[in-house]
């Protein structure tokens, strides 16, 4: 089985360097999974699924140079489409009614402010090379222990305490202003 994610990341990717044909590709792969994700939130407004699903594809192709291509794909796709339908929903000075059982969807699982915090510091860490910035993110962010994260690294124990020793100083210092300039 195909995993979807994966074939739709690669579309965005291979589009996202240059190839029209991916990126056709891609735009019609991702067309029906939107307009079910529309058409179950317009429930008894049906007919407006179509301008919004266009309206999705618009701002996925305007906004293409914003995907972080390191993140899943469809997560942004989605979050396009999210706010395409409350524009469309506020537009319409509509209120979207939910059943309570199903009211789940409603619920993130993480706020807008996580993910500013793990864009930054997904930006913090990158200043570290990769096998340091894989040990801190184990260690620090992870759960692991300095054992098992030297384990999984490539890392003698003592040689991983000292890395993330100086990994964590190099990060501090980075975001430290210069002394005399507060």
């Amino acid at each position: 089985m195909i995993d979807r994610e994966a074939e739709l990341k690669r579309l965005m990717i291979r589009g996202l360097d240059g190839d029209p044909v991916a990126w056709r590709m891609l735009l019609t792969e991702i067309r029906p999974a939107l307009a079910g994700f529309l058409q179950r939130r317009l429930a008894g407004h049906e007919a407006d699924t179509e301008d919004l699903v266009q309206d999705c594809l618009i701002a996925i192709h305007a906004k293409r140079a914003t995907y972080d291509r390191t993140r899943p794909f469809t997560a942004w796709a989605y979050a396009i489409a999210r706010y395409k339908l409350i524009d469309h929903l506020r537009r319409q000075g509509r209120r979207v009614s939910i059943p309570i059982e199903d009211a789940d969807v409603l619920l993130a699982d993480h706020t807008v402010e996580d993910g500013v915090v793990r864009r930054d510091l997904g930006k913090l860490l990158s200043i570290l090379p990769r096998r340091q910035r894989r040990l801190v993110e184990d260690v620090r962010l992870g759960g692991y222990s300095v054992a098992e994260a030297a384990a999984r690294n490539g890392f003698t124990e003592g040689a991983a305490k000292v890395s993330v020793h100086r990994s964590l100083k190099t990060l501090n210092a980075s975001i430290q202003p210069p002394r005399g300039q507060s």
